[in-house]
């Protein structure tokens, strides 16, 4: 049953920190690479690796760390994981070698796989349907509170420090974290938990790796490459094969009942379509503040900060709107307003300003803030208490692999707009593979050959990837707002697994 009173929103306060030390790491990475490069001497492949470890094993761990959760109780595993991630980020900070470094973001890919299904999968014993959207808000508006923040501080610390500090801003996070959870944050466990399912780890585990791997693989060398096809056909058949064991094992991994209900399979599919467009504008739009209208990296996560801002107001307002309106119509209103910032931002030409971005962004930020707590509380409020911490694992998994493929997709469909527009005329061989590679590699030529004419062409092909992409992610908006039609207009409460005894829930103080 949910906790009373006011200390359930303090306990969502340690939830905030929780969810704030994730989102900090996953935007400072990028921000580090160069100066990582230089400090520990690390090839193409070894950057390559510092990214893929942590996403590699963030991507295999999430769903076993979700049942681990339910097994042995949430707050426990939440304290464990963020020791884990906290440790691992002082290793990562001192790391003496490129090899010691990977080895660190593997242990926080681990730490964090924990951390996220957890923090949701405590919500749902802490509220009722009527403040649990709120509740779904708040986290995840400190969660997208990550994304401009982390290379705002990680700019700053770069400019003045040496590269390891920036993997320093998760610890006193970390420390807080972990002392308001325990202050704070009751236990919760499934108190009849099933018998550990070891080929449902198995297969779900290599099934979301090699995808999550065969994404990686297709950004860097093309979707054709056998790098990428091998491991993406091969974790599809261990997905399918998940599917299927989980049909017929007796104690299953993931409740096989979950996707027939409207509501999960609905919300946890507009959630991913939210993550698919937002990690492809993530992708793009830094690049066009940094590349095209000539900011730094702390400059560019500052331009960011309109989107992050309409996020927040989004997902404040959308609980308001929900309530008057329904799921189905907050979701609809939020979408609309996505399309509608995405098609204001694909009419962005090479002389546009950043006025222009700043509006565009706001209002697709708004429209993405509306409906990721809409949909998320849609997919949770389905849950039982006893099966909270697998099912919002689930959730996240197939939010995580579908970002990725955002990413990765809409990373084509850019540079397929760039390669198309850019003028190669009268380069030689090497200097037009050079700047068919990317914006920056185009700049850095035409910087060398003092070729105005070229960098403009850059600039412009640049753009066009760019509003091609857009187009894209305001026609999923499209497709989003049709599909959220099918929501329920009133939140569910903890239809799945129902049948099974109540689940212990502690509130000790």
């Amino acid at each position: 049953m949910p906790l009373l009173g006011a200390r359930r929103w303090w306990a969502v306060g340690a939830l905030v920190l929780a969810v704030l030390a994730v989102g900090f790491d996953v935007t400072i990475l990028s921000l580090a690479l160069p100066a990582l490069a230089t400090g520990l001497h690390a090839s193409t492949s070894e950057l390559q690796w510092f990214v893929a470890a942590y996403t590699l094993v963030f991507a295999a761990a999430m769903i076993p760390g979700g049942m681990l959760g339910d097994r042995f109780g949430r707050k426990k595993m939440l304290l464990i994981a963020l020791v884990v991630f906290g440790a691992s980020s002082l290793a990562a900070a001192y790391a003496p070698s490129a090899g010691a470094f990977v080895a660190a973001r593997a242990v926080l890919g681990l730490g964090g796989a924990v951390i996220l299904p957890m923090v949701l999968g405590v919500v749902p014993t802490l509220f009722a349907a009527e403040e649990r959207r709120r509740a779904i808000a708040t986290v995840m508006a400190a969660t997208m509170l990550g994304y401009p923040v982390g290379p705002i501080l990680g700019g700053w610390l770069l400019g003045h420090f040496w590269w390891g500090s920036v993997f320093l801003i998760n610890v006193p996070v970390v420390v807080l974290a972990l002392a308001a959870t325990v202050a704070w944050l009751p236990e919760s466990r499934d108190a009849h938990p099933r018998r550990i399912d070891v080929p449902g780890i198995a297969t779900s585990s290599a099934g979301l790796a090699a995808l999550t791997y065969g994404v990686i693989q297709a950004g860097q060398y093309g979707w054709g490459d056998p790098t990428a096809a091998g491991p993406l056909l091969g974790g599809a058949a261990a997905v399918a094969c998940f599917g299927v064991w989980e049909r017929h094992a007796r104690e299953p991994l993931v409740d096989p009942t979950l996707f027939r209900s409207a509501p999960f399979t609905v919300g946890t599919l507009l959630s991913t379509a939210v993550s698919f467009a937002m990690f492809g504008v993530l992708f793009a739009v830094p690049q066009y503040f940094q590349a095209i209208l000539g900011a730094d990296a702390m400059g560019g996560g500052v331009r960011l900060l309109p989107m992050i801002g309409g996020m927040l107001a989004g997902a404040v307002v959308a609980d308001r709107v929900a309530v008057r309106a329904g799921a189905r119509g907050a979701a609809c209103l939020g979408f609309a307003l996505m399309a509608a910032g995405m098609f204001a931002g694909a009419t962005t030409s090479a002389g546009s300003g950043y006025g222009l971005a700043a509006a565009w962004i706001t209002v697709a930020g708004l429209g993405l803030g509306f409906v990721m707590p809409v949909a998320m509380d849609a997919a949770i409020g389905t849950l039982g208490e006893e099966s909270s911490g697998v099912g919002s694992a689930l959730i996240q998994a197939v939010r995580m692999v579908g970002g990725s493929f955002g990413a990765a997709i809409l990373g084509s469909v850019l540079n397929a707009g760039y390669r198309g527009h850019v003028d190669l005329g009268g380069l030689p061989p090497a200097a037009a593979h050079a700047v068919r590679e990317g914006v920056y590699g185009g700049l850095a030529v035409a910087h060398d050959a003092g070729s105005a004419a070229l960098a403009g062409s850059v600039r412009a092909a640049y753009v066009h990837g760019m509003d091609a992409l857009l187009v894209v992610c305001a026609g999923l908006g499209v497709l989003g707002a049709l599909l959220a039609l099918l929501l329920p207009a009133r939140p569910e409460v903890g239809t799945i697994g129902s049948e099974r005894p109540e689940s212990e829930h502690e509130a000790a103080v």
